[in-house]
């Protein structure tokens, strides 16, 4: 073997893992959002469980990332840790389909038909076919089908460039002598273990072990071993991924490193054990591509049939390595791991502005409670919550950024601005209940107290006022239409009333009634109050505007203001409701 072989072989490792990266991504591609919903439909029965990993890691060639979504999944709250042991079980399974399209190309030479199924023969025709899509081709899903031709293609091109660049290591001593070293089950597991973490891809590892079969010198002994550490070298990927992710998600990526570890222990010392008595004829047996192919299925297989029962055990492990936190994490749901998936990626995005909403509305209602009945424990309470609010907005804000610098459709893009749009209004709620909160506060300090008539007044401006958080909340989180028109005929009526308060307490105010010190504390309430409202329109115009297709929501509610008969209508019964 000399340099040009040695380059030879660099070329081919480089274009197999290329031709990886391609099928493998591709296909995900071309599927669609479809693995994913697989992946979290599926129910707490391991066959089930079991069967979707498989499937999907069949379908997509790799289990890494199979597991990197699980984990995803997991850290978001759209699976549990125990369906995911179940996923990542048939993963490892489904994971051995690469080495078997590898093996096809050593399909024995009996007869044209079954000379064609070797990849070598139909490799060609899909590289043609795969270019010939990607070149001419408009449709995005045709582009994509042509790069897993290709993919598959470049994957084969690059076995045969490797396996072609090692055939002079069968006569060099020095190459079986190094063979030989690996026999010793410890240091072949770490070799397997140690490559294919920088590779990060046991499928990748298992098939630069069958280029190297084609020398003709691989024994069992050598790579049994290589390919038990092959198993826990691949759990590389799912760990990396769980840095700075929730805690499911780390005892998912735990879960994954603990079979593949466990499975790998069992299998290595009940097979050396039986050896040292039994001596197996097959042990110092030559093996090429199909022989590999097999030693990895059956492995990962046989730890599947192990822990498939008891798979509560590797539960339980992660459980123990990652301890539970007094304090869960409430952005869970915005994991980086959906970010490939923007459809799934929003719906959290929601599901983390509704706790968002319901915080903010709250904190309103106990600061306008405040104002009847002060308590320093809903003080702490309200301080609390404009805090989180304030977190809310910088989390979701810059998730939803992160998202938009990807590839978004134009339904997609319209939901992530209304979400950035609706975030600043709770948050802005929450800023308007520490506002009130400090009204009452300054009451309370002062012992001052509003008159009978103002308390009265002031009543029936709170009442529309939590109402109309009420509608907007229920809006938004519901994407309840209903309730979203009935926001701004009640956003008017809250407009009147500041007004017609405001020229009452001046009235008030020449009578010698009230208090100057008193007039500007009202003044304060009822500015936030009123504000409150308009952040409520914001909202609802935000729901209506999405459902209607508008661009731009001041025109859409001005349109609803001038030629809306059910706005008139609704006007004409909260004011009724709502009169002084």
């Amino acid at each position: 073997m000399d340099l040009f072989d040695v380059l030879n072989l660099i070329g081919g490792l480089c274009m197999f893992l290329l031709g990886m990266n391609l099928m493998g991504d591709n296909l995900e591609k071309f599927a669609g959002g479809g693995l994913r919903a697989l992946l979290t439909k599926i129910t707490d029965n391991p066959v089930k469980g079991f069967l979707v990993g498989l499937i999907v890691t069949s379908i997509i060639q790799s289990s890494s990332a199979t597991t990197v979504m699980v984990v995803g999944f997991v850290g978001a709250g759209m699976m549990t840790l125990r369906q995911s042991v179940n996923v990542i079980l048939g993963a490892n399974v489904g994971t051995t389909i690469t080495a078997w399209l590898v093996a096809m190309d050593d399909i024995g030479d009996a007869g044209v038909w079954l000379k064609l199924l070797k990849p070598s023969s139909f490799c060609p025709v899909l590289a043609l076919v795969g270019i010939v899509f990607v070149m001419m081709s408009k449709s995005r899903r045709k582009k994509d089908l042509g790069m897993i031709f290709l993919g598959f293609a470049v994957l084969m091109f690059g076995m045969d460039t490797m396996s072609g660049a090692v055939e002079g290591l069968r006569d060099m001593p020095e190459f079986q002598s190094i063979l030989t070293t690996f026999t010793n089950p410890i240091m072949g597991i770490l070799v397997g273990t140690i490559f294919t973490a920088i590779i990060q891809s046991s499928s990748a590892s298992v098939g630069i072990l069958q280029a190297l079969s084609s020398t003709g010198v691989m024994t069992f002994s050598v790579a049994f071993p290589i390919i038990l550490g092959q198993h826990i070298g691949t759990c590389i990927t799912a760990m990396l991924s769980t840095l700075g992710a929730s805690r499911d998600a780390k005892r998912t990526g735990f879960v994954h490193l603990y079979f593949n570890i466990l499975n790998t222990a069992i299998i290595g010392i009940v097979f050396y054990t039986f050896n040292a008595f039994m001596s197996f004829d097959f042990y110092d047996m030559i093996l090429d591509k199909v022989g590999i192919a097999v030693v990895h299925t059956v492995t990962n297989f046989v730890g599947t049939l192990i822990f498939l029962p008891i798979g509560k055990l590797l539960e339980k492990l992660a459980i123990l390595t990652v301890q539970d936190k007094q304090d869960e994490d409430e952005f869970r749901l915005l994991d980086d791991h959906l970010l490939a998936s923007p459809a799934i990626a929003l719906a959290q995005c929601e599901e983390t502005v509704r706790g968002m909403a319901s915080l903010s509305v709250t904190a309103m209602k106990d600061a306008i409670g405040l104002l009847d009945k002060y308590d320093t424990s809903v003080v702490t309470k309200i301080e609390d919550a404009e805090n989180k609010g304030d977190r809310y907005e910088d989390r979701t804000g810059s998730y939803l950024m992160k998202l938009a610098s990807g590839a978004l459709s134009e339904d997609e893009s319209a939901e992530a601005a209304k979400i950035q749009r609706v975030i600043g209004d709770f948050e802005r709620i929450s800023d308007h209940a520490v506002n009130v909160m400090e009204s009452a506060q300054e009451l309370q300090e002062k012992n001052l107290k509003f008159s009978d008539r103002a308390t009265a007044e002031l009543n029936v401006l709170k009442g529309a006022v939590i109402e109309i958080m009420e509608l907007a909340e229920k809006a938004f989180s519901e994407n309840n239409l209903s309730a979203a028109v009935r926001v701004e005929p009640l956003e008017q009526v809250i407009d009147d009333l500041r007004e017609r308060i405001r020229l009452n307490h001046t009235l008030r105010l020449q009578k010698g009634e009230c208090t100057i010190e008193l007039g500007f504390v009202l003044s304060d309430v009822l500015t936030d109050l009123e504000r409150v409202s308009d952040h409520c329109s914001n909202i609802a115009g935000c729901v209506l505007e999405t459902s209607k297709d508008e661009l731009d929501m001041h025109r859409y509610l001005a349109s609803v203001r001038t030629e809306s008969e059910e706005y008139r209508k609704l006007l004409a019964q909260y004011r009724e409701k709502y009169s002084l």
